[in-house]
């Protein structure tokens, strides 16, 4: 029986996933599965015993990636499976800031006993007028998952959007609209547009990267969206370019005790994945990957091992190694094999950064000898036998 252990609740569509031979468990300890969203990981002690963590969502900042690493133990996420979620609410975050809708409701809110409300409205509606998004140019950074569906449903409200992405993938490209104009730079969506949605990751290039330089290449009025990560954006430079009217407005997912308490600043409490639709998503996604890790030893999605699949085994054995990715790895690996006169059916090694993981189809079953002398090996950090 898999343990698998659930920091925070998951979907019950996702749990209902999870084979006969799984079963759940409250103590961390004895878990070789966990499934977490928001709950933090960075002091609890991993076990020897922890194979993989899933996080049922796109941010893995509450997880500790290194130091699960060095232990071999995979960390899953699940981008795109919140991406629609996150698209409506920028949607309606540009709307929000185009037209004083909060402050219109406000007034209903205020005058709600006045008996003649419907015709003293006529007269304080003016005070809430804004302007429509159609025509305005939209930039979105970052082509991701969510970036695509953000500039293709502003396409389809009528803006002119342009796109910005050197890693742009080439899925996205083709989900991508043909009426988004991509362009080379940021500097060249900071020029051109009247609104700005931030989707890129937090990176050290990425983070601060909302700052006066940018701002300043930016038009009078701009509005600027993030539904990615708080620390995009310096709050200090926002600040003050929200007081100049540089920015007429920040429309932020990830308030803090600084930007909550900004004029001009609209704000929610992390909400855009926070659909009962994207909690369903996220938790099937996470349970699929997790049970294909564990049964097959497949990687998909992993933030902190490479991507990896051979399906699954048909042959008479699977070994799967972590490991450091470090020069005769594979030949120290293919050579434990040998010398127990084991034949290597077929191979994948894929690295990524310090860390590879290498699986082996064999013809014969696999020996505790084998796996003796794999473990033995200077780099190697957990052998798993899948069959």
């Amino acid at each position: 029986m898999v343990k698998v252990n659930c920091l925070n609740p998951i979907a019950k569509v996702g749990m209902k996933l999870l084979p006969a031979s799984f079963g759940t468990t409250d103590n961390f300890a004895e878990a070789e599965a966990v499934l977490v969203r928001s709950a933090s990981m960075h002091e609890l002690d991993l076990s020897d015993s922890l194979l993989a963590v899933a996080r049922a969502g796109a941010g893995v900042n509450n997880i500790p990636l290194d130091k699960c690493a060095d232990k071999g133990i995979v960390v899953f996420n699940t981008p795109g499976a919140n991406a629609n979620g996150v698209k409506e609410m920028v949607v309606a975050g540009m709307l929000l800031a185009a037209r004083d809708i909060r402050g219109g409701m406000q007034w209903v809110a205020d005058n709600k006993s006045d008996e003649n409300i419907n015709k003293t409205m006529e007269k304080a509606k003016n005070a809430f007028a804004g302007t429509e998004i159609k025509g305005k140019k939209l930039g979105v950074i970052g082509l991701g998952a969510i970036g695509v569906l953000v500039a293709n449903a502003a396409v389809a409200l009528g803006m002119e959007v342009y796109g910005c992405d050197p890693y742009l993938s080439v899925k996205n490209a083709l989900n991508l609209s043909r009426s988004v104009t991509l362009v080379k730079s940021n500097s060249e969506i900071y020029a051109e547009c009247d609104y700005i949605s931030v989707h890129v990751p937090l990176l050290n290039d990425t983070k601060g990267m909302i700052n006066k330089a940018s701002i300043s290449m930016m038009k009078d009025g701009v509005v600027v969206l993030n539904f990615a990560r708080d620390l995009l954006v310096n709050d200090d430079d926002m600040k003050e370019a929200l007081e100049s009217g540089k920015v007429a407005k920040y429309v932020t997912d990830f308030p803090n005790a600084k930007s909550a308490n900004m004029e001009g600043v609209i704000a929610f409490p992390h909400l855009g994945a926070s659909t009962a639709e994207s909690e369903d998503n996220c938790a099937v996604m996470a349970v699929n990957q997790l049970v294909d890790y564990i049964e097959n030893g497949n990687i998909a999605n992993s933030v902190n091992y490479p991507a990896c699949d051979m399906g699954v085994c048909t042959r008479e054995g699977r070994i799967c190694v972590n490991h450091k990715n470090i020069p005769n790895m594979i030949s120290e690996i293919t050579g434990a094999c040998s010398a127990e006169h084991i034949n290597i059916h077929e191979m994948v090694n894929k690295s990524k950064g310090d860390y590879s993981y290498t699986m082996l189809d064999l013809d014969s079953k696999v020996t505790d000898a084998v796996v003796k002398k794999l473990e033995g090996i200077e780099g190697i950090i957990k052998v798993r036998v899948i069959k």
